[in-house]
Formats: structure tokens, sequence, C-alpha cells
């Protein structure tokens, strides 16, 4: 039996936002208003007026912004919905398919017939918090570098991410020789994605516009900071920790960016869509929590509880994207599902268009979808692993 029956996405219900590596064009942008600003310029374009169509709004963030205490209320004022009710979600990286879980289970209920969820987060220039230690030496602060503390170390287990990715390496007998060969074809399949003057991605990709000096504004189009590689330049990185794989070519960089996407019912999904023969129904959702500091390898089970509630196999999949922020998790995700590395995640992944977190799973998703689209219907897969060991994992069905 599948989750879901009576939760959809119309085709072209969603958009992301180029991403750009941080501290680039975006840096100084409230992530929380630069997504209400995408999501309003969206709408625009789809001649929609989110305070008639939408009943609720879901706002997934996870690095913290100045007004964010008034979360989704905020962001649907700005957006041209000011009688929109919503709420904020949190789950590290897997902050895009939670939301879209919670989405589908107010649809699938009844409760809601429309709802949106806005992903936004900005890695540039996180938050510094500070607390008062009345009984510190002095009456120091305790502080926390939201971002860059958090990738650090996990305060569960005192373990940072990259080490968690090179456990799973060490335990799997995998070598930087593999690694740098998977990496260079998670590169040629985002050049796929740009071929033809971006034809793939200029399905999906919402352009924004930003102020980059009092006097100037720019438009960007495309996705800010990615390098460009080869295998001679693999094989000189050296890996980040001693005695480790993972060089700087096989980790993803923060970046900046936000994605919409809309979930309702299978007629308003119908009426919604820029295509109405295409039908886009959500299937099911998994989660999971793997053995403490083996981040990488929280996906599969993740998976595997998605494809069972649906009542098929990994091979019934027809389009696959794992986030990865180490090429150690799809290392990792391939060797355990029994499936050729070489073969998903197509026209690109985390990887190599940066990781802007709570957005990040979400333009997974919207790309499965539209590649999915492309090889004329089927089961498409968006998943990923969360800071704290945790996968998640949505499945939906294209026809």
């Amino acid at each position: 039996m599948s989750m879901f029956n009576k939760a959809f996405i119309p085709y072209g219900g969603y958009y992301s936002t180029p991403f750009v590596k941080w501290q680039g064009s975006l840096q100084n942008e409230n992530s929380l208003e630069l997504g209400a600003k995408s999501s309003k310029k969206w709408f625009e374009t789809k001649r929609l007026n989110p305070n008639e169509e939408l009943d609720y709004v879901y706002l997934g963030v996870t690095v913290g912004q100045k007004s964010v205490f008034y979360g989704s209320s905020w962001v649907a004022t700005m957006m041209g919905a000011p009688d929109l009710p919503g709420h904020t979600l949190m789950h590290a990286c897997a902050t895009s398919t939670t939301s879209v879980f919670h989405a589908a289970s107010a649809v699938e209920v009844g409760n809601i017939k429309t709802a949106y969820c806005l992903l936004t987060d900005r890695c540039s220039n996180g938050p510094h918090t500070i607390w008062p230690n009345p009984k510190g030496p002095g009456g120091q602060v305790i502080s926390e570098n939201w971002n860059l503390d958090n990738m650090a170390q996990d305060p569960s287990t005192g373990i940072g991410m990259l080490m968690t990715a090179e456990r799973v390496a060490k335990d799997h007998g995998f070598t930087k020789e593999q690694a740098d060969e998977l990496i260079l074809r998670r590169y040629e399949q985002y050049g796929e994605a740009l071929r033809n003057d971006r034809t793939f991605q200029k399905r999906y990709m919402q352009p924004v516009e930003v102020a980059v000096s009092k006097r100037e504004m720019r438009v960007i189009e495309t996705d800010e900071g990615v390098t460009e590689t080869s295998r001679d330049a693999l094989s000189r990185l050296t890996p980040t920790a001693e005695n480790g794989i993972v060089s700087f070519g096989g980790q993803t960089h923060p970046a900046d960016g936000n994605v919409g996407m809309i979930v309702t019912t299978e007629e308003n999904a119908r009426r919604l869509s820029t295509n109405d023969s295409i039908s886009i129904q959500i299937i099911s959702y998994g989660y999971a929590r793997a053995e403490k500091a083996t981040m990488p390898v929280a996906p599969v089970p993740a998976v595997n509880m998605a494809l069972e509630r649906a009542g098929i196999s990994i091979h019934d999949v027809t389009t696959i994207k794992n986030h990865s922020p180490f090429i150690v998790n799809d290392m990792f995700f391939a060797k355990e599902l029994g499936i050729d590395p070489m073969h998903f995640n197509n026209y690109g992944t985390s990887l190599v268009f940066g990781h802007p977190q709570a957005p990040t799973v979400g333009r997974l998703l919207i790309e499965a979808i539209e590649e999915t689209v492309e090889k004329g219907g089927g089961y498409a897969l968006a998943t990923g692993c969360a800071a704290g060991d945790n996968g998640a994992a949505i499945l939906v069905k294209v026809g």
C-alpha cells in the first residue's frame, strides 16, 4: 500500500533559483526576503494569485535570518498572500523532503487543498549567536556560528560531517581513485543540463534579481560558483583528512538559493499544470536514522521504507536523485542498493551545484520530475542524508 493517494504536484508547479556559491552574489540577501521575492515573481509569471489559490505555506529554512521569528506569516505577506497561514520547518538537509511530506499529508486527509512549500536558505554570512553566561569567566558569553560550528561537529557525537563520510569509505573499502572517477561523471552529468543553451534547466529555473550595490541590480540566471574539473585535476587533489579519500573535489560547497513547490489535489494539479496530460502523484515518504557518525548511510534505509510502502523495488524506479554532500554518499548508495552509480544523478547533483541546505533536495526532486517526463514517465525518487545521521526520501509517480 502506498502512503498517499490524493496528493499531487502540478507539472510546472515548481521553480528553483540558481544556486550561488556562498559569499557570492546572494551573500547579503536575507533568504526569507529573497525567497518571498522569488515566489512573488514566479506567481506573476504563472498568473496565479497566491492569496486566493493557496491555503497554507510551509516555510523550510535551517539557517536563521533576521525576523525568522515571524517565519511563514512574514514570508506569506511579502510574496503577496497576506491572509495565508502556515508554519516553519527545519530538518537540516532533509528540509525539502520533509516539507513536501507534511504538505502531502495535509492534502491526503483533506485538511488542505493547496499548499505551498517555500524552501530557502543562505549559508553566506551565517548568523553568529551569543547567549548570556553570567557564571562564565567575567560573564563571558556562550557563542555559536550556525554554519561553521555545526559543519565541524555533531553535538550528539562530537564528530564532524566529513569524518562520517570517511568512516563509511573506510568501512566499505572505497578508494580515492574510485571516488575521482565518479566525481568526474557527476560533472559530466551536470554539463548535460547546460547543453543547448541550458534547455533542461530553463524548464524550472527562475532568474533572481539582486542589488550588488546601491546603484546596480544584477539578474542571476545561472548557477554561480561551479568549478571546472578534469581527471588530472582531481587526481592531484589530496584528501582533506589524513588517510582519507575525500578531497575538496569530492565534497559540496555551501550555497544560497530557494525553491518553491505546490502540493495539491489531483483536480487542482490538473488545472494548475502547464501540461494537464502529465500527472505527478506523490506516492510515499521514507525516513531513517543510521548508526551514529555514519551520515552517508542514512538515505538507504529511508529509500527502502519509501519503496516498501509503494510496493516496488529500486529497479522499478525510472529516475534517482541522491543528495551528495560527499561523493561517498553516492558510492555507498549504489553499492548497497545494487545499482550503477554512473546512471543516477543525471543533469546534476549537490556535489556540483552546491548545497544551500533547505532547498537542495527540492531542486533534486524538480530535476527528477523533469527527467522522468523526458523519459516518458515512471517513478522518480529524491533522497538524501541530513545532519544527525538522518535520511529521508520522497517517491513520486509521473505519468
